[in-house]
């Protein structure tokens, strides 16, 4: 259990982190969620002991971690932004080195340097200096070190940057098979991230929490979740559509085509759509049923705070 309350930290005039209190559970995949400058990394930082925090408290298995740094850091692995590394180092010798840091012994030590490497798929470059590497490769060699000790806690700043789609999937797919038994927190600015790997979101922006809840629960803020968006093959009269029952509100985009019907609160529209276009014989090529717009959600999440203060 991670359990932090009002947490703060200035830069002399500038608060980049502003009164965060939360509770984290093992079992939690946690999205931090937030434009640049949000305060994303401050926080992640102070969570793992490297930055001190002006104000509040932050405990980590009923322990302060102000008081029990040392003993907390062992069971927390991080995978920080930009993910530094000993360059001339092999990736063999780099996770040697982390073995010895993390006092990794024996068989014990055997099997988690070849698990790791098996996880993250770094067989094929482990004699390559990690300068040599591209960005993806460099990213799987800092999520490499970060889970080599087995630790309770992930906390990964960006744990996709620069991995193309296929290492993408691999990478959310072990971090959904690490966290059966762990905390795993991910700092992120990439919307499908959310959606893929995990079971909460907390949005941040001028390092205050704007958003706490699920995945769903955010879709769920958006306009058009439950939308019915239609595109048609050739210009015909769908006027009707905007008289139907429980249509509140219809919108063309003219550039695009794209015709979106929203519901009014509670209702549900797709069959009654489905059915006049059907009766009607509306020369329609696509009729979907919106799950809700992250983007717009998390567009309005940010800067509603800046407006309203």
């Amino acid at each position: 259990m991670i359990s932090v309350k009002n947490l703060s930290k200035f830069y002399d005039h500038f608060k980049a982190v502003d009164n965060l209190s939360f509770d984290i559970k093992p079992g939690d995949i946690v999205g931090f969620l937030g434009p640049n400058g949000a305060g994303k990394s401050t926080t992640m930082k102070m969570l793992t002991g490297f930055m001190q925090p002006s104000e509040g408290e932050i405990y980590i298995k009923e322990q302060s971690l102000a008081s029990e740094a040392k003993a907390i850091q062992r069971d927390i692995g991080y995978l920080p932004e930009g993910a530094p590394a000993y360059g001339d180092m092999t990736v063999w010798q780099f996770l040697h080195f982390i073995a010895d840091v993390r006092r990794l012994k024996g068989e014990h030590r055997k099997a988690r340097l070849f698990d790791v490497i098996k996880r993250v798929e770094l067989a094929d470059v482990l004699n390559r200096p990690i300068d040599n590497l591209s960005k993806g490769f460099k990213r799987r060699v800092g999520l490499a070190q970060a889970i080599l000790h087995d630790p309770d806690i992930l906390i990964l700043d960006e744990p996709t940057d620069g991995l193309d789609p296929n290492q993408k999937h691999h990478v959310r797919q072990l971090i959904e098979d690490l966290s059966r038994d762990k905390i795993v927190i991910i700092s992120t600015h990439i919307l499908e991230e959310v959606s893929a790997v995990c079971n909460r979101v907390m949005i941040l922006a001028n390092g205050q929490l704007r958003f706490d809840d699920t995945p769903e629960a955010l879709r769920h803020r958006s306009r058009y979740c439950n939308a019915v968006s239609l595109k048609l093959s050739y210009a015909a009269d769908i006027s009707g559509l905007a008289e139907l029952e429980g249509v509140e509100e219809m919108e063309i985009d003219r550039k695009s085509g794209l015709v979106t019907l929203f519901p009014e609160p509670g209702k549900h529209i797709f069959h009654v759509i489905n059915e006049y276009v059907t009766q009607r014989r509306l020369p329609v090529d696509t009729l979907t049923l919106e799950t809700g717009r992250l983007d717009e959600v998390f567009r309005y999440i940010t800067t509603a705070e800046v407006t309203h203060g």
